[in-house]
C-alpha cells in the first residue's frame, strides 16, 4: 500500500517506521521539510516537499499532525485527496492534555466538513505512538479501532491496521469517533495520573459472535 504520512512527530515517525517494516511504500511531509528528510533517512521513506506532493500517488493519507493544524493541512492537500482515504489519527487535546477541545461533535466530523472531497476515517488515535511498532500484548494483537461512514474506505483502513499487526475493530460510523477521542483521553489521563510508562493499550476480550 502507498501511504502518505503528514507529520513527523512521535505518531508520524512511529507509523512510518512500522509501515516501512511491513512492506508499505511511505512518503512523508512536515511543516519543516528538514524533519521529513531526517525521518526519511531514518526509515527508508521518501521525503516530500509538501503534503500535496506526498499524497498525490498515495492510496491512504494519514494526518499525524496536531489536531489544531489538521484543517490547514487539509487545505494544503486540496485536490490531492479527492476520492482518497484520509485517516485522522489526531486527538483534539487542550494544552495541558487534560480535556478535549471539542464539544458535541468529534474533531473528525469537522475535518469531513472541511474536506468533503476526501473519504475520511478515524483510526490510530487510541494507540500510543510507542505501540505502533509493538502491536501485541501477551501474544495477542492490540485492538485497532476505526470509525467512518464510507464502508470501502473503512475496509482499506482495516487492511492497513491488520498489516501492522493490530486486530481491526469497526466501531461504526463517524458519530462513534467522539467515543474514540474520549477513549484516547482516558488512556492519557490514566497514565498521567498514575505515572505509568505510556505503554498501556486497549484490548476487547470475550466472545464476538452471538
Amino acid at each position: 500500500m502507498r501511504i502518505a504520512i503528514i507529520g513527523t512527530g512521535n505518531v508520524g515517525g512511529s507509523l512510518a517506521t512500522a509501515a516501512i517494516a511491513t512492506g508499505h511504500q511511505v512518503s512523508v511531509a512536515a511543516a519543516h521539510h528538514e524533519h521529513a528528510v531526517k525521518l526519511a533517512g531514518d526509515t527508508g521513506a521518501t521525503a516530500a516537499e509538501t503534503p500535496a506532493e506526498a499524497a498525490v500517488d498515495a492510496d491512504v493519507v494519514v494526518l499525524a499532525v496536531p489536531a489544531g493544524a489538521a484543517v490547514d493541512v487539509l487545505d494544503q492537500l486540496g485536490d490531492a485527496v479527492t476520492g482518497k482515504v484520509v485517516i485522522d489519527a489526531t486527538n483534539p487535546l487542550n494544552e495541558s492534555y487534560t480535556e478535549l477541545t471539542t464539544s458535541g461533535n468529534s474533531h473528525v466530523e469537522a475535518l469531513v466538513a472541511a474536506a468533503p472531497q476526501a473519504r475520511v476515517v478515524k483510526a490510530f488515535n487510541t494507540v500510543f505512538a510507542s505501540r505502533l511498532t509493538n502491536t501485541s500484548e501477551d501474544g495477542q494483537p492490540l485492538d485497532g479501532f476505526y470509525a467512518g461512514d464510507d464502508e470501502s474506505a473503512k475496509a482499506t483502513v482495516a487492511e492497513l491496521l491488520a498489516s501492522l499487526g493490530f486486530r481491526p475493530v469497526d466501531v461504526g460510523g463517524l458519530r462513534m469517533a467522539r467515543s474514540l477521542e474520549e477513549l484516547a483521553l482516558l488512556n492519557i489521563t490514566i497514565n498521567a495520573h498514575n505515572e505509568w510508562a505510556w505503554q498501556s493499550a486497549w484490548q476487547l476480550t470475550g466472545p464476538t459472535t452471538a
